[in-house]
């Protein structure tokens, strides 16, 4: 809870992931992956509501082993914030901020929840996000990592798997940023993304935060320092688990 405020965690498990089928199941130092996020959201205190949102009865097993809650959703679904948004019309839950924790975000943390709901009693947008500055040409260059670009303000101006901004004097201090993929948004925010269709940015890019982006809604940007370690390929699995080690999670 924030104020007076209930927060409902929701996290989309698809089975069928394109880059990297039964992702969600995949183990990672002998956990399934949905494992580490659920444990990862039993250390967030905002959190009044944690749901997975599946659509598969293999995901369900998975689920009911660790004890956790579930609600079965279409297959259908072409993103997490859709599969959120069915679970929110299905009423079992009733919340006043929403927060879609994707189940390839293992290494999240409590202090970066913390980050991302800083403002959402107060500031005027529609739904939040997370960015951090990164350095390394192998992820600004990088195709998997998701970049962001924002206004004075600190709202999204866009979403790329490009670099943004292009710098045409290489001498000047560069900034980029990669976008972390959780999201909270407000309950009207929902409302009018459910009416909404896939958007051609959104298809072009495969980023489903352009969708409301390029319907006008209000995106705020919020900056952490922590590492994510999203798991989208296989290859981020192997990387993943020597962070894990790094870290000394289990």
């Amino acid at each position: 809870m924030i104020g007076n405020k209930t927060v409902a965690c929701v996290i989309p498990a698809r089975l069928a992931s394109t880059r990297f089928p039964n992702k969600v199941i995949a183990p990672l130092l002998g956990k399934p992956l949905l494992q580490w996020v659920w444990e990862a959201t039993q250390q967030v205190r905002l959190f009044d509501h944690v749901v997975f949102a599946i659509d598969s009865m293999v995901t369900a097993a998975y689920v009911e082993a660790i004890g956790a809650p579930y609600i079965m959703t279409s297959v259908e679904c072409p993103t997490g914030t859709d599969r959120l948004i069915e679970v929110a019309q299905q009423g079992t839950i009733k919340a006043d901020v929403w927060v879609l924790w994707q189940c390839d975000e293992p290494f999240i943390t409590s202090i970066m929840i913390d980050a991302l709901l800083q403002s959402c009693l107060h500031d005027g947008a529609d739904m939040w996000t997370l960015k951090k500055r990164i350095f390394e040409d192998s992820v600004i260059f990088s195709p998997n990592a998701v970049k962001v670009v924002s206004d004075i303000t600190g709202k999204a101006l866009y979403f790329s798997r490009s670099p943004i901004p292009f710098y045409r004097e290489k001498n000047l201090e560069q900034f980029y940023y990669q976008h972390i993929g959780i999201y909270a948004y407000t309950p009207a925010a929902l409302e009018r993304i459910a009416g909404f269709k896939q958007t051609p940015l959104e298809l072009a890019e495969s980023i489903e935060v352009l969708r409301p982006l390029q319907y006008g809604l209000k995106i705020g940007i919020h900056e952490t320092v922590h590492d994510a370690a999203e798991v989208n390929t296989y290859e981020d699995m192997l990387l993943a688990e020597q962070y894990a080690r790094t870290a000394s999670l289990r």
